[in-house]
């Protein structure tokens, strides 16, 4: 059973009850009607060849409350977006597939590179950021969920419990955040919250002491999830990055634009599993190694902009501190995971941990030579202002390509 504790600086919706999916579902159709409800689903095209999708698309047909669904499509050629428009076409709801390799997709993409507003990488960021945009140029939705498309686990009360807090007519809360333990083939996972993100905040906590955005970020039960929901307010002003620290900036993101009051974080899944990324120890461009150095740089970002001074020494303290709290860590994880009959390898644990360590460095290290990086796209504010017309260009554009 969940606890109800409240610990942190944000709300925290916990499941208490087991409330049924059929209540949930009722009271979101009745307020769908007034405040729209539209989904953004991230994808790749190798996720349609995969064992997860599949069967979201068929649990998210029953999911008639949502008014549109937005699905992003990355690295797909043109005969497997045609394929593409197939898989989806069972959905009942309003949906639209934006092909974002595409020749019509591509246009725009340079024409606000002209301008100096394209994503300068290919990535979840980009697609998120394109989808987002399309949800502002539809005009038909007052709320936004969005979750990923490779969740093995799935079942649509995830999706009901993710946006139920924005959805509430009564409730004030802007930005809701899903949470869930991560666990699959009798294994604890979420490697990189575990082992990266809680002792690194610890340590910077050890290091800068009482921090408000460390604390604030310190709330949320698992930053790294690729599920939440916004009002349509904040998709308009929001700036994500457009690499792996796409989850750590969107928090950071509602953390500027509202106070802590109008943020929440939801369990929206007694258990979560989706694929895995490799650790590629030896490629610092691939795998769990960018991921971490990644999310290393949001983290050094942020803490700049609240007037954190950084340098070498500062960087050197840092990776001690965090190295020695991970191991600590490590301990309580194989401990929790027996009590509950789950393996952990401790060798697997502790290379991992290596493995952050030297990411914590190589983000330390960039972070110093490139003080002026700026890998936070555009808010779609900026791009109405420099390109008027984009809304339409993006509408007309995927309705050209759904023929």
């Amino acid at each position: 059973m969940a606890d109800f504790i409240q610990n942190g600086t944000i709300t925290t919706l916990h499941n208490l009850r087991g409330r049924s999916l059929e209540e949930f579902e009722a009271q979101l159709h009745e307020w769908g009607k007034e405040r729209p409800i539209a989904l953004v689903l991230p994808s790749l095209y190798s996720e349609l060849e995969g064992p997860a999708l599949g069967h979201i698309v068929e649990e998210l047909s029953k999911a008639t409350y949502i008014r549109q669904i937005i699905i992003g499509l990355d690295r797909a050629t043109e005969a497997q977006f045609e394929h593409a428009k197939e898989f989806f076409s069972v959905l009942p709801q309003e949906h639209h597939v934006l092909w974002n390799d595409g020749p019509r997709l591509r246009a725009i993409d340079e024409t606000l590179a002209h301008h100096g507003l394209a994503p300068k990488e290919p990535g979840k960021g980009r697609n998120v950021w394109y989808c987002m945009g399309y949800f502002l140029a539809a005009d038909c939705c007052q709320s936004l969920a969005l979750h990923d498309c490779d969740i093995l686990t799935y079942d649509r009360s995830l999706l009901a419990k993710l946006i139920y807090p924005i959805a509430h007519p009564t409730f004030t809360y802007k930005f809701c955040k899903g949470y869930y333990f991560r666990a699959g083939e009798s294994k604890l996972n979420g490697r990189v919250t575990r082992l990266l993100v809680t002792p690194l905040l610890r340590a910077m906590k050890q290091m800068f002491g009482h921090h408000e955005f460390l604390d604030y970020i310190d709330s949320f039960r698992y930053p790294l999830a690729g599920e939440f929901s916004m009002v349509w307010d904040l998709v308009h002003s929001i700036r994500i990055p457009s690499d792996w620290g796409l989850e750590i900036g969107v928090l950071s993101e509602a953390n500027r634009l509202y106070s802590n009051q109008r943020i929440c974080q939801v369990d929206i899944a007694d258990a979560y599993d989706h694929k895995h990324q490799d650790l590629s120890p030896g490629n610092p461009n691939a795998g769990l190694s960018k991921m971490s150095t990644d999310i290393c740089k949001a983290f050094f970002r942020k803490l700049a902009i609240t007037g954190v001074v950084f340098s070498p020494g500062i960087f050197r303290t840092l990776k001690a501190a965090y190295y020695r709290t991970a191991l600590d860590m490590t301990e309580h994880y194989f401990s929790d995971a027996e009590f509950n009959g789950l393996t952990l390898d401790r060798h697997r644990e502790e290379k991992a941990i290596e493995l952050f360590t030297e990411s914590l460095m190589r983000a330390g290290d960039s972070f110093l030579e490139n003080p002026h990086e700026t890998p936070f796209l555009p808010s779609w504010n900026r791009v109405v202002s420099a390109v008027p017309t984009i809304y339409q260009q993006l509408l007309d554009a995927v309705a050209a390509d759904a023929g």
